[in-house]
């Protein structure tokens, strides 16, 4: 399977371009950058720190759309129109990694998956995924006698909070009890709150050190609490869950899919 890059120069682009080289079945066919990108000109793999692979970065991102089976996109909303254009252009999957996109850019997404096969994700770590579903099914279980509380840790140079991965948790737990995450957040507790208010999912935030990422969904009752816990050691659980998203690409129809679809939990 020939499985392309755009932004393939940056840190998470690294990390894509080792996993796609290191994983049987799979093809390295080629990665972009944009212009004025000091890392243009370079091999691929000499810049993420391998043996040459002989295929060099380039701005050519209507060729490498072309000459791929697979796009992996860990880039910037701003570029998503022209890569959706791309891939329908040359009936290339798409797994898009990219956050942050408004409404118009969200409907964009949706409507090209009627012509090509999307996989688009928050997280591509496999682990984060399984902790949606299991988040999800465990709320719909234990009713609201059982107060849920989110904390998650990241490094101290990340600059949102809480993280998009404790929102996406919490969405999966409101919907395994059928209700809205907007209604039933509590963030940022600070001073006299009063009680808690029953059915309320807290999220809670913690910054320091080097810390991947760390997320515990808490499930408190009276008389005992169960605990989901995953704990991130590196970054390149993400680079992996995305190299799998895109090998499961290989003969699905068109449609907009997630890491559950890929992960057979729908």
């Amino acid at each position: 399977m020939k499985i392309g890059i755009v932004g393939c120069a940056g840190r998470m682009g690294q990390m894509l371009v080792k996993e796609v080289l290191g994983t049987e079945g799979c093809e390295l066919s080629g990665g972009t950058e944009g212009p004025g990108n000091s890392a243009l000109g370079k091999d691929m793999a000499s810049h993420a720190g391998l043996e040459p692979c002989g295929l060099e970065i380039t701005e050519d991102a209507d060729a490498l759309f072309a000459a791929s089976d697979v796009i992996i996109d860990f880039t910037l909303p701003a570029a998503t129109a022209n890569h959706l254009e791309l891939a329908k252009k040359h009936q290339t999957a798409l797994v898009l990694g990219t956050t942050g996109h408004e409404a118009d850019g969200l409907a964009a997404i949706e409507a090209a998956a009627n012509d090509i096969t999307i996989v688009k994700a928050m997280n591509f770590s496999i682990g984060v995924n399984v902790l949606f579903a299991l988040s999800e099914q465990l709320a719909g279980i234990l009713d609201d006698e059982y107060d849920i509380e989110i904390v998650e840790m990241h490094h101290k140079h990340k600059v949102d909070a809480p993280s998009g991965t404790a929102i996406g948790l919490g969405e999966a737990a409101a919907k395994g009890r059928g209700i809205s995450l907007d209604d039933v957040a509590a963030r940022g507790r600070d001073g006299i709150t009063g009680e808690r208010k029953k059915g309320d999912i807290g999220l809670a935030s913690i910054r320091g050190g080097e810390v991947v990422g760390e997320h515990s969904v808490i499930f408190a009752g009276e008389s005992e609490r169960v605990e989901l816990v995953h704990k991130a050691a590196s970054r390149g659980i993400f680079s992996k869950g995305a190299v799998h998203a895109a090998r499961w690409t290989d003969g699905q129809t068109a449609g907009l899919y997630d890491m559950l679809d890929v992960l057979g939990f729908k």
